[in-house]
């Protein structure tokens, strides 16, 4: 029977989303008969009583505090996490984290380091994605629409050019955390003390207008594109996380050239930034008709009200089959993993 240590948690402001998440999935992956430990990146590895305590679906309204995050960061296991024998010795490590350390890069390459298999992008896709600055010249090079952007500081010129409304968000935080639309100049420095608050890098870009989209990948694939309408002006924390708070439509009322489009777009992201085995790409389709490329998730939500398993759902792929072919996506890679370790030591 296969082992999975679902790794979940952390020390970010998304860390309630990745206990949602892990709750649907270690439902998920139970039911399809593995052999499911929870660790916590905080706290290590979860007993049945502290499973049923955090692993709950529901998110709150808002993330956790400054100071709440400051108290968990203290307590981060990281380069003790592969000494753990419940990640040690688990067949696959499924990640269920948000955020730069498990998110971005560091927790891709402690893990490769150990050779122990995990689920999603490598070290260097996971970076590529969650630097949004990076990801978005990587976006031009691809031929895909994104919105002008600037990092901060910046000069009145280049604000001109973006002109108003803008953006102004954290360079590699999520869920929309720290991101606020500002309409003059007088508020964009106090938007940017906030993008501060949660990264060392803040940019702004301009605002999109229009419709927003977003199409999950599984494997190679593009799954269906979904059209979400937020509540509030933006998607923001509380309209993802707080049922009611969004309409979600899988698929959307769109032409089928326009769809097709943004699966081709969205495809295009996830190889030109290395991702592996999953990812969702989100997109704002302008009024005159483009799609405008906003970001892409290397580890996407997996709660109840999350995007990618409504995009498989759409596709005929119910959600303990997503994450079973998640599980079956990374250990093949293992396998073919060590059998090119093995020709290369010959």
């Amino acid at each position: 029977m296969t082992r999975v240590t679902v790794l979940t948690g952390g020390s970010t402001p998304e860390r309630d989303v990745a206990f949602a998440g892990a709750a649907q999935v270690v439902r998920a992956l139970r039911q399809r008969g593995y052999t499911v430990t929870v660790v916590d990146t905080v706290d290590g590895p979860l007993s049945a009583e502290a499973e049923r305590r955090v692993l709950v679906p529901s998110v709150g309204r808002t993330p956790p505090t400054e100071a709440e995050l400051k108290a968990l960061e203290e307590r981060e296991l990281w380069a003790g996490l592969v000494e753990l024998s419940e990640i040690a010795d688990a067949d696959l490590v499924f990640l269920v984290l948000h955020g730069r350390p498990g998110e971005g890069g560091t927790l891709q390459a402690l893990l490769e380091a150990a050779g122990i298999a995990y689920t999603g992008s490598g070290p260097l896709g996971s970076a590529l994605a969650m630097d949004k600055d990076v990801a978005k010249r990587l976006f031009q090079w691809a031929q895909v629409p994104t919105a002008p952007w600037v990092m901060w500081p910046a000069d009145r010129s280049a604000i001109e050019h973006l002109g108003f409304p803008l953006v102004v968000k954290p360079s590699k935080v999520g869920s929309t955390v720290g991101l606020t639309v500002v309409n003059g100049y007088p508020d964009i420095e106090p938007a940017v003390a906030t993008a501060y608050r949660y990264d060392d890098e803040v940019m702004l870009e301009r605002f999109i207008p229009g419709r927003e989209l977003t199409c999950g990948i599984l494997g190679d694939r593009a799954l269906a594109v979904g059209e979400i309408v937020p509540s509030h002006e933006i998607f923001d924390y509380e309209c993802k996380y707080t049922p009611g708070m969004s309409q979600e439509t899988f698929p959307p009322d769109l032409p089928r050239p326009v769809a097709a489009q943004v699966q081709s777009l969205a495809l295009a992201v996830h190889r030109a930034l290395k991702l592996q085995d999953f990812s969702r790409v989100d997109f704002k389709l302008h009024p005159d008709g483009t799609p405008y490329c906003l970001e892409a998730n290397t580890l996407p939500g997996l709660t109840a009200t999350s995007l990618l398993p409504q995009s498989a759902a759409a596709v005929g792929l119910g959600f303990p089959e997503l994450c079973d072919r998640i599980c079956q996506l990374t250990l093949r890679r293992a396998v073919q993993r060590n059998k090119v370790g093995a020709s290369g030591s010959r």
